[in-house]
């Protein structure tokens, strides 16, 4: 039997994991002195609020070596494939890998750096498990993620740069002039990488409107399976206008809505949004 697992930055909702029967090896997330584990005790809500209070941003770590053994069982005869977040971004690929060789489980063990975040992580996870349950050998499943990472497409928009400037990835100057000047940053994942690509202004729904419209050339182009929304926290109207869009392209199968793990949400903070997708 193949059993698909990702770490929790996968950022798929519980039905979605349910749906799929995908294992989820959960990451960290440090309030001070006190650890949480991401989507298991601790709600993106609960972190915005220490955040604001202490004006800091809440660390994150990865899955322990021990954590991801946990997952693991040597005496069976399952394979496995895990993902992880881009490698770049987090130890949790090397962990991982160090697991199944503490075990000496590598030949069952099929590690994927998935070079990507979120649901970008997600859309692979997901095509990973229809082709284990359309027979596909753990090889096979390998072969064809591998080949199809460079074509998701992920990307989102943040509404206040107060929390990349707190993780320290935007100078208190960038983030001051920014929020004066109410700029919000796209941001694309490339290469295993985050990248700034260009600034909206205005209201989130004019701006996140804006953000989406930008991407119908890649959109029509896209695999017509699933298209994902994901967010950290963005009004409802918002999110039904990117939908209600979306639908209107008479492009996807399915639309699917989820919410960004305590992980994902410390680091770009509420109100961020992306659409992610597979192009053909």
């Amino acid at each position: 039997m193949i059993k698909i697992l990702s770490d929790s930055t996968c950022d798929l909702s519980p039905e979605l994991v349910q749906r799929y029967n995908i294992g989820i090896i959960p990451l960290y997330v440090r309030l001070g002195d006190e650890e949480y584990r991401d989507g298991v005790n601790i709600s993106p809500e609960e972190l915005y609020k220490w955040s604001d209070e202490h004006g800091e941003t809440p660390k994150t770590a990865a899955s322990s070596i021990e954590d991801i053994s946990g997952f693991l069982d040597p005496a069976g005869s399952d394979e496995y494939i895990i993902f992880t977040i881009s490698s770049t971004m987090s130890t949790n690929y090397n962990n991982v890998r160090l697991a199944a060789e503490d075990l000496e489980m590598e030949d069952r063990v099929h590690v994927i750096d998935s070079a990507n975040l979120s649901t970008g992580i997600g859309l692979l996870v997901i095509y990973a498990a229809e082709l284990a349950k359309a027979g596909k050998s753990a090889k096979e499943i390998v072969e064809e993620i591998e080949k199809t990472k460079d074509k998701v497409r992920a990307s989102f928009v943040i509404d206040t740069l107060v929390y990349l400037h707190r993780g320290g990835r935007c100078s208190g100057m960038a983030a001051l002039v920014g929020t004066a000047l109410k700029l919000h940053p796209r941001i694309a994942v490339a290469d295993g990488a985050m990248h700034p690509e260009r600034k909206y202004r205005g209201s989130s729904k004019r701006y996140i409107l804006e953000y989406v419209k930008d991407m119908e050339a890649d959109l029509k182009n896209a695999r017509t399976e699933r298209v994902f929304i994901t967010h950290s926290g963005c009004d409802k109207e918002v999110v039904d206008s990117v939908r209600e869009y979306l639908s209107s392209l008479g492009i996807f199968d399915e639309i699917l809505e989820t919410r960004a793990g305590s992980v994902i949400s410390s680091h770009c903070g509420p109100g961020t949004l992306g659409v992610l997708f597979i192009l053909k």
